[in-house]
């Protein structure tokens, strides 16, 4: 669905058609087929579920699905992705601008999917999450960069565990100037290297 966010976002319902697909997909049952045997057979305690879960080969975004449709869905999982980047630059106003103007470079990147979190937004190719976007403070916003042959810049960094496990470089941006060429040529190379 494309919104304010400009790309495609999923709302929360789009996203859990496409973790349902994900799911039959990967073991060829039904969200409603493993719903009845999670009700009847599968621990109750969530890291539990997600142990017996994965023993039957549920990993991933597919069980996450079945742990929210057993224990219930986070409040933030329910907003729309405008709220939730709302929430994430209200004390932030001034990394807004540089925010927006990254996701209206998306469609020169590529086919982009954008997945708002509560702390941070998703940039995926159609295989996976290429790049993270994150205001890491009242003054910097990160762009994290799945990249594993990134190249020697004193711009780039060590991703960190903040942005999240697939992201393996980032650049700090604190003003517009800072999204430049470069840095959309590296947005441009991630999602090559992902695609």
């Amino acid at each position: 669905m494309a919104n304010g966010l400009g790309g495609t976002a999923r709302s929360w319902r789009e996203m859990r058609e496409w973790q349902a697909g994900l799911l039959e997909r990967a073991t060829g049952r039904a969200l409603d087929d493993w719903m009845r045997e999670v009700r009847a057979d599968a621990p109750e305690d969530e890291p539990e579920l997600r142990a017996w879960l994965a023993e039957r080969g549920v990993t991933g975004y597919a069980q996450m699905l079945v742990v929210f449709e057993r224990l219930g869905y986070p409040d933030f999982f329910l907003s729309t992705a405008d709220e939730l980047v709302d929430a994430q630059f209200a004390d932030r106003v001034e990394l807004r601008p540089v925010f927006d103007a990254l996701l209206a470079s998306l469609p020169g990147i590529g086919d982009v999917t954008v997945q708002a979190r509560k702390t941070y937004v998703s940039l995926l190719t159609p295989r996976r999450t290429f790049a993270v976007v994150a205001p890491v403070t009242r003054t910097r916003l990160d762009l994290g960069m799945r990249w594993p042959e990134a190249p020697e810049s004193p711009r780039l960094s060590p991703a960190g565990s903040r942005l999240g496990g697939g992201a393996t470089i980032k650049v700090g941006l604190r003003r517009m100037e800072e999204l430049d060429d470069e840095v959309l040529g590296w947005m441009r190379e991630a999602y090559a290297t992902n695609e």
